[in-house]
């Protein structure tokens, strides 16, 4: 019987490196395992987490997955001159000719709608909108972070951080022009992006990590409930409530304020969700690099494979070695931007040409760096999906 890495190889044999690649069984098992997490509540689609119109699409045509959370006006249009529908733009848009794309793709029928957290925000789609004749629905970005003796817990997101602060906001886009109140979201990235056994951490802060958060979730949910029920009780009637994340799911759904929750990295399970303790799906997304040298026993350089991932740095965010199972990388070298050597000493003999199969930290930085995601099926190439660079389009 063979193994996973003698299927990749044999199904990418006539491929050059480097390369992406996506396996479509565990894509399919990561969709069904994200559809069971999230027990009835539908799921929006978080696009910067896969940036490959035709795996959105695959995850969409499936029941229990309902809109896309986009993560710039840009890229909102760009979906939408594709047939996408229902995108929320997660992130505010400020520029002008981006708000124009925007209500471009409104007037022609694609619902989007668009995130704020203040007067300003409001004011300057209110002011393009009018002048296109357009009506841009808007949705309210909660901030639910929190803070545990002078620990701020959280992400810097918003400054609308209570109820009233939300109402005040809802009233001024009431009174604005060419826009309406759709939604609110609230995430919880303190839930949804620290891992339980972050391997940056010492067992400690982890130990920190994971009980911070056990005292967060009431809170994030108590202040969601309490927003919303502020906005009801003046007559904001909204179309969504948005909350969650990948790490989250099992928290959110319990916020029985929400409508819908958001996942995308869970589909192509990143190295930095091999750390969670209440969920585990299926590495299904990568990219390989070719074995260039071999100086000495046991030694072999690829070249390429630098692909760091944002955020802090720390080892949770260089990529992980992924197959043969038991390479690994040099702790002086890591990976590198022209060459990456790695240490293997298994079954499999690897030759000049042969490819080693890693995993990014993060789902969507994947696809910034390849045009195409190669798609492998029962062991054969099926199918190259060009991402969003393949398409062309840089959003960000």
């Amino acid at each position: 019987m063979s193994s996973t890495y003698d299927a990749y190889r044999s199904a990418l044999s006539e491929e050059s490196y480097p390369l992406a690649y996506l396996d479509r069984s565990a894509l399919e098992a990561n969709i069904r395992t994200t559809r069971r997490r999230a027990s009835g509540r539908p799921v929006r689609v978080a696009s910067k987490s896969i940036r490959c119109r035709a795996v959105l699409r695959e995850v969409l045509d499936r029941d229990g997955f309902r809109g896309v959370m986009c993560y710039t006006g840009h890229e909102a249009a760009h979906l939408a001159a594709d047939g996408f529908d229902d995108l929320l733009v997660a992130y505010p848009v400020v520029d002008a000719d981006e708000l124009a794309a925007v209500c471009s793709a409104i007037e022609a029928g694609t619902r989007i709608v668009l995130l704020v957290d203040s007067d300003a925000h409001v004011e300057r789609i209110s002011e393009v909108a009018a002048e296109r004749g357009v009506s841009v629905p808007i949705c309210l970005d909660l901030d639910v972070s929190t803070d545990h003796l002078g620990v701020y817990f959280g992400v810097r997101r918003s400054g609308i951080r209570s109820a009233s602060a939300a109402l005040e906001l809802a009233r001024t886009i009431a009174d604005a022009p060419a826009v309406t109140l759709s939604g609110l979201m609230g995430y919880e990235g303190q839930l949804a992006g620290l891992p339980d056994d972050d391997p940056s951490n010492s067992f400690v802060t982890n130990a920190v990590v994971r009980r911070l958060k056990r005292r967060s979730e009431p809170i994030v949910h108590e202040r969601r409930q309490e927003t919303v029920a502020a906005l009801e009780r003046e007559g904001f009637a909204l179309d969504f409530v948005n909350g969650g994340g990948t790490g989250c799911l099992e928290s959110t759904r319990r916020d029985t304020s929400v409508t819908e929750l958001t996942a995308g990295s869970a589909f192509f399970a990143p190295g930095l969700f091999d750390h969670y303790r209440g969920f585990t799906i299926a590495p299904a997304a990568g990219y390989a690099i070719e074995v260039v040298r071999r100086p000495e026993p046991g030694v072999y350089t690829c070249r390429g494979g630098g692909y760091v991932a944002s955020g802090p740095p720390g080892v949770d965010k260089i990529p992980t070695p992924h197959l043969p199972r038991g390479v690994s990388l040099f702790d002086a070298e890591g990976a590198g931007e022209v060459q990456t050597p790695v240490s293997y000493d298994g079954p499999h003999r690897l030759e000049l040409g042969d490819p080693v199969f890693c995993r990014h930290a993060k789902a969507g930085e994947l696809c910034t760096h390849f045009e195409h995601l190669h798609v492998i099926d029962d062991g054969e190439l099926v199918d190259r999906h060009p991402t969003y660079r393949g398409d062309g389009a840089w959003f960000l």
